[in-house]
């Protein structure tokens, strides 16, 4: 069987990382056929609109999909083509996977969290407006639907991964109503997984606590902001952006992601590390069932950077994006 995947490749180095990770999965056996769309800064230029209707089309109909980065101009333009799409496809879950590789050095070891964070509401909602001239006001989103929804995605996650604990983060001594309603929605729920340790604490607790020991940690539960900071801090434990994957999934659609932006002061050059995508591309094959590709990637992938005598100048050596590549697929 052959499974038709959306593909947005996205901008600045999205062509050259998206491009690498679809030749190794095609590689490892990947029963896959590219559907192409436009989107970002490149769709926004050509078609007038930064997350056209034909993508909505296309991961209606193919309920899955690949995505690299996309541009969003700062301050101006148009409004984030990510947050679009995660809107719009109703992907309520930022699903972002943070493990220590082989060979990539960072100041901890062993690392293994996952960050899950609601999309849809919170700050991010969008909905802001002045008030008066130079005073804006912006309003921070937060129903006890959203929060049951994330939270019981949550745990059935945990209890078909194998997790054993849930930390749901938040400010609610500042914003009682707001992220009270997103705990409560938490502990509500909870009730129904007694087997699975369940905890709440503040975001600055959880702060501190990932800078001194994060195996403290299993799976953190965030609200919008909060889950993109927090995702961000976590990938710094494990050596970056650039070696991390991500997910957002909704009921009936996922769409697979490079968590890095845009680069583009080294797009178009060849130089740029796939590794994010390319994981991406392997939790996109666990859940579509296709498990055995995903471990032969992953395994792939762990000699080559054990090696490392290809690995990209952000990992510390000198290949290029198509030497990764190759080496990646040699290694298959």
């Amino acid at each position: 069987m052959t499974y038709r995947v959306t593909l947005i490749e996205g901008d600045g180095i999205g062509p050259e990382v998206t491009g690498a990770t679809c030749r190794i999965l095609e590689a490892a056996g990947a029963p896959v056929e590219w559907e192409k769309v436009p989107a970002g800064l490149g769709a926004f230029e050509s078609l007038g609109h930064p997350m056209p209707e034909a993508v909505f089309a296309s991961l209606r109909s193919n309920r899955v999909g690949l995505k690299g980065p996309l541009a969003t101009p700062k301050g101006k333009g148009y409004r984030s083509a990510n947050v679009q799409l995660r809107q719009g496809m109703q992907l309520y879950t930022g699903w972002r996977p943070v493990l220590s590789l082989p060979g990539v050095k960072s100041r901890y070891e062993n690392v293994d969290v996952v960050v899950l964070r609601e999309n849809t509401q919170g700050l991010y909602a969008g909905i802001e407006h002045e008030v008066t001239p130079g005073t804006v006001v912006s309003l921070k989103l937060s129903s006890r639907e959203a929060g049951a929804r994330i939270a019981r995605w949550a745990f059935d996650y945990a209890k078909n991964a194998g997790r054993r604990k849930i930390t749901v983060c938040h400010k609610k001594g500042v914003l009682p109503l707001t992220d009270g309603a997103f705990v409560d929605a938490f502990w509500q729920v909870g009730a129904e997984y007694p087997f699975i340790q369940q905890e709440e604490a503040a975001l600055d607790d959880v702060c501190m606590r990932l800078a001194q020991d994060p195996s403290e940690f299993d799976v953190l539960l965030l609200e919008n902001l909060y889950g993109d900071i927090i995702s961000d801090i976590c990938a710094g434990l494990v050596g970056g952006l650039g070696v991390v994957p991500g997910a957002n999934v909704g009921d009936g659609c996922a769409v697979f992601e490079a968590v890095h932006g845009t680069a583009p002061d080294i797009a178009g050059m060849g130089v740029a590390n796939p590794l994010a995508v390319l994981l991406s591309g392997c939790l996109m094959m666990e859940y579509m069932g296709e498990r055995k590709v995903a471990n032969r990637v992953r395994d792939a992938v762990s000699e080559v950077l054990e090696a490392g005598t290809h690995v990209t100048r952000d990992l510390g050596g000198t290949a290029n994006t198509a030497e990764f590549t190759q080496a990646v697929i040699d290694a298959l």
